[in-house]
């Protein structure tokens, strides 16, 4: 039997490979994990991009992150702490209306919210949410588990309530769906985003609803941001002897004889390993690390038509001021009100948005998710400054005409407009402000098109249409968010990639036994 240096390398320490690292490390594995750049986290981490200001750099909401890989890893005695927030979204809309979530065990009341727009949409939201409660809980009882296919699913929920959930979920748009609830454009823009008017939409609005399946306690604002989810990982995976080297550049993963044998750094070390885990995306794991010569052509054809066509911009900034709310809410207001907000003004925004994203355009209708978390946590900005990450989704991984190192300030200054036509104040409040364009990312974070979440999200890229933990390359893994269950800071795949490793090396050792 060859000799290896460890018994599994996993080559990136974003959340997803650390997670990965944790469980086999947990079953007695030695484990290295290498990362390319000097922190560990990927795109979980918390930088300090100015003086004093510590801001999340891509993920900025806890929202998704798996009670299960918490309890696992034991990550809070590793340090994890999240502050639960006191108010929901703020969402504010040109004419001067906001709806203001606030958690109903906190006290909030959706119906009097809702009310303000229409009675008859406040009458109906039971209705709504009990949808989400339905279509939700069909994907989410297969996150920490093998991917089913799109004909298993409709096999487990033939014959139940479940059954009609499903089928809207796969063929109808959430535009249509929208319409059949609400009449106020308000509610309407409340709940939308993606591509509303593709068939499927509300598929990609039920992965972001799985979130009602997470105990309170584990959403909100991490203590020092995103990277303390990582960095509390990490610590939990040395504290099982996994091996952490950052700085670390993989050239390439070496094959031989059909096999994952380790990898190769770009220094010309070899680290040989029983396993092979790449948290890489799916293309970047297969069309360089491994390379086409060692898979068949077409896998390779597979691989090269993966959809990596939607990505996002990140706006952050160092703020000596809050964002000034105060057109839509009373002087004085508390700061708290404001820690996360949303620029969503019409599904018709929306879908403008989505569509530019789509035919390679830069678009004039920037959807926002906005974070400053140093509301909740001081810790982060200089005494009585903030930090604020701006989550803008729908932009194109590649531009049709011109490039992303053109297009960045322009889109920079366009979202701080569109910032402060909201909260007139913003742009004098900026001290510092940074534009991570998608291709910013990609350089960075190495993922292919700045995709965050690997490879986009429609119905046949999900469940089963993701991309196998197991390679087509015996002992050569895949743990990332290209894996099912997709994106987001939740640990689901790292999680399931083990299981399924763990799975393997348990045949085989049964397989030896009886040889």
């Amino acid at each position: 039997m060859r000799q290896t240096d460890y018994d599994a390398v996993i080559v990136g320490a974003g959340h997803n490979g650390l997670v990965t690292a944790g469980y086999l490390a947990a079953e007695g594995l030695s484990v290295l994990v290498l990362e390319r750049q000097d922190i560990v986290g990927g795109a979980c981490v918390t930088e300090e991009l100015y003086p004093g200001f510590h801001v999340p750099y891509c993920s900025y909401v806890c929202y998704l992150l798996q009670g299960k890989v918490i309890d696992d890893l034991r990550l809070r005695d590793h340090g994890l702490e999240i502050i639960q927030e006191e108010y929901g979204w703020f969402h504010p809309f040109p004419d001067g209306n906001y709806i203001q979530w606030v958690p109903r065990a906190q006290g909030g009341n959706h119906y009097e919210e809702i009310a303000k727009f229409s009675e008859h949409d406040a009458k109906v939201y039971p209705e709504w949410e009990a949808f989400w409660e339905r279509a939700a809980g069909i994907i989410y009882r297969y996150w920490l588990r093998e991917p089913p296919t799109l004909a298993q699913v409709f096999e487990d929920v033939r014959g139940t309530g479940d059954e009609e959930v499903w089928e809207t979920m796969l063929t109808v748009p959430l535009t249509d769906l929208l319409n059949r609830y609400f009449e106020s454009g308000h509610v309407k823009a409340n709940n939308a985003g993606g591509n509303p008017g593709a068939p499927g939409s509300v598929w990609g609005r039920a992965y972001y609803a799985c979130a009602r399946f997470s105990k309170p306690e584990n959403v909100g604002i991490p203590r020092g941001s995103m990277g303390s989810i990582t960095q509390a990982m990490a610590s939990s995976a040395q504290a099982r002897g996994v091996e952490i080297r950052t700085g670390t550049l993989v050239d390439r993963i070496l094959v031989e004889k059909g096999a994952a044998r380790g990898v190769k750094l770009v220094d010309g070390q070899e680290i040989q390993s029983f396993i092979t885990v790449s948290n890489a995306d799916p293309k970047r794991t297969y069309l360089s690390l491994v390379g086409a010569e060692h898979l068949d052509d077409k896998f390779v054809q597979r691989v090269e038509n993966l959809s990596t066509k939607i990505a996002d911009v990140k706006l952050l900034a160092a703020l000596r001021e809050l964002p000034d709310f105060s057109a839509y809410l009373d002087k004085g207001y508390d700061p708290k009100r404001i820690a996360t907000f949303h620029i969503m003004p019409s599904v018709e925004y929306a879908q403008k948005s989505s569509d530019d994203a789509r035919a390679g355009r830069v678009t004039d209708c920037p959807s926002m998710g906005v974070q400053i978390p140093s509301i909740y946590d001081p810790s982060l900005a200089p005494a009585g400054h903030h930090v604020l990450s701006a989550d803008c989704h729908a932009y194109p991984g590649v531009l049709r005409e011109g490039s992303w190192e053109e297009a960045g300030k322009m889109v920079g200054e366009q979202l701080i407009d569109t910032l402060s036509q909201y909260a007139p104040n913003f742009r004098d409040s900026i001290i510092h402000w940074t534009v991570q364009t998608p291709k910013d990312i990609e350089i960075r974070e190495a993922m292919t098109d700045g995709n965050l979440h690997h490879i986009d999200d429609p119905p046949y890229q999900r469940m089963a249409g993701r991309v196998p933990y197991r390679a087509p390359i015996q002992q050569l893994y895949l743990c990332g968010s290209g894996t099912h269950p997709g994106g987001e800071v939740t640990g689901a795949p790292g999680h399931n990639a083990a299981k399924a490793i763990l799975k393997d090396l348990e045949r085989e050792v049964t397989s030896r036994a009886f040889r």
